[in-house]
């Protein structure tokens, strides 16, 4: 898979799991869903860690990196993303 095709592919998982949050958002308030969707990333993260890791030694070895990663990565894409919604506010 080139590059355009893992970014789009990437997108379009983002885009599913935004769906799903979209979708809770109807009954649901915005701050509990975002509040469940973290909790899920968080989750999801120390599965992929765990996984990858395959014996605990090697798990707790990666942790604090993997923490450190994963929570530069979420800083990084928050103030991109919210950077383009200050756009809602200085449009007009």
């Amino acid at each position: 898979m080139n590059e355009n095709e893992t970014r789009k592919l990437f997108t379009q998982m983002a885009d599913a799991f935004i769906d799903v949050a979209n979708t809770q958002c109807e009954t649901q308030e915005k701050t509990m869903v975002a509040s469940a969707f973290l909790y899920g990333a968080a989750r999801f993260c120390s599965f992929v860690v765990a996984a990858e890791a395959g014996a605990l030694s090697q798990y707790e070895a990666d942790r604090e990196a993997a923490m450190d990663y994963f929570s530069a990565e979420f800083k990084r894409m928050l103030g991109e993303h919210m950077d383009d919604y200050k756009n809602i506010f200085t449009a007009n």
